[in-house]
């Protein structure tokens, strides 16, 4: 959904389609420090560990890594503080209220800038996969992959 616009992403989170199953997305704005944006813009960030939680009604990325920016000296930023995430309330309503009820998790699937020029997430209402699923699901992509090969070699 968000990726189709997306001009340039920064940061994914390979890990959580295979770690979970992914129910619904959303895109979300995120509130950054000006050598947070520049290193972003640089091409540096890391989501794989990180998640979103409520805190005092609002929803926050939390446990996301972005590395300082070298130029900004002494007004550099904290690399994994809480980064508060930007959407409404009827959203973030629906989201913890499916966390709450059916204890899923809320996770970034990507940080990207906009056409715009804004930086942006995508997150993910998700339900964690068992180990059998998880076999399930690469079995499943191996035998689309050895199938593709087949139908390649027939021409």
């Amino acid at each position: 959904m968000a990726e189709a616009r997306a001009i340039n992403v920064v940061a994914r989170n390979r890990k959580a389609r295979h770690e979970y199953f992914v129910e619904d997305t959303l895109e979300a704005g995120i509130v950054l420090a000006g050598s947070e944006v520049k290193s972003l813009r640089d091409g540096r960030a890391n989501i794989a560990d990180s998640y979103a939680a409520e805190k005092g009604g609002e929803l926050f990325l939390m446990n996301a890594h972005i590395p300082e920016y070298a130029g900004a000296n002494r007004f550099g930023h904290e690399t994994r503080r809480p980064r508060k995430l930007l959407l409404h309330r009827r959203q973030i309503n629906r989201f913890m209220g499916a966390v709450g009820r059916e204890g899923k998790t809320i996770v970034p699937l990507s940080l990207y800038f906009d056409e715009r020029g804004r930086a942006k997430v995508e997150l993910a209402l998700v339900r964690g996969k068992k180990a059998h699923d998880k076999r399930a699901t690469m079995r499943e992509r191996e035998w689309q992959r050895d199938k593709e090969r087949v139908m390649r070699a027939r021409g």
